[in-house]
């Protein structure tokens, strides 16, 4: 695993990104992981609105993600932002009447690229999440799994977020249900200085 190294989405890392995408034929219905964002006009019209609009909010600094490069190759990524940044999350009415309080940051989206599966790597894209939002300062973070009971269950190209047990690895710890078959993780995450 050591081979693999993280960099934030900026600017200059969005052309990696892209290709990464690309490879995956635009990630999920082709929404260039635009989904968790806030509604818009141009959000869902076409694959390539839905890149451009992604670009923008990456030149903007309003769309954060940790992505894992294999050599100069992003291989996998995890989204993360705030509430604000990522509103659209799954079972939102339910989530809203169940929480006490927002999260200063989410992990909305967990992309490996099929190739590189089954090697740990949302794992690692996680963790790199976590390792910016405690270069960003810090504070409570969710994460949104699916809650598999520890078998999978799942093909892995439809657990967008990885599972409840790769989340309890990373220090995450159970906070409650979130509709069928996914709950919602907490993690304290302390700043750091790096």
């Amino acid at each position: 695993m050591s081979d693999f190294t993280i960099k934030a989405l900026t600017p200059e890392t969005f052309d990696d990104f892209a290709a990464l995408v690309e490879r995956n034929k635009g990630m999920f219905a082709s929404c260039w992981c635009t989904h968790f964002h806030p509604d818009c006009a141009e959000r869902g019209v076409t694959a390539e609105g839905n890149r451009a609009l992604k670009q923008r909010w990456v030149a903007e600094g309003i769309a954060h993600a940790a992505l894992v490069y294999d050599g100069d190759r992003a291989v996998a990524w995890a989204e993360y932002g705030s509430p604000e940044e990522l509103p659209n999350i799954q079972h939102r009415k339910e989530y809203v009447a169940t929480a006490e309080r927002l999260p200063d940051y989410r992990v909305t989206c967990i992309l490996v690229e099929r190739a590189f599966r089954g090697q740990g790597l949302a794992a690692v894209a996680l963790r790199g999440a976590v390792d910016l939002i405690a270069r960003a300062g810090g504070g409570l973070v969710e994460g949104y799994p699916h809650d598999t009971g520890g078998v999978r269950k799942k093909n892995s190209s439809f657990l967008y977020n990885g599972t409840r047990t790769m989340y309890e690895r990373e220090g995450f710890t159970y906070d409650r249900p979130k509709g069928l078959g996914n709950c919602v993780m907490v993690r304290e995450v302390a700043p750091s200085t790096r």
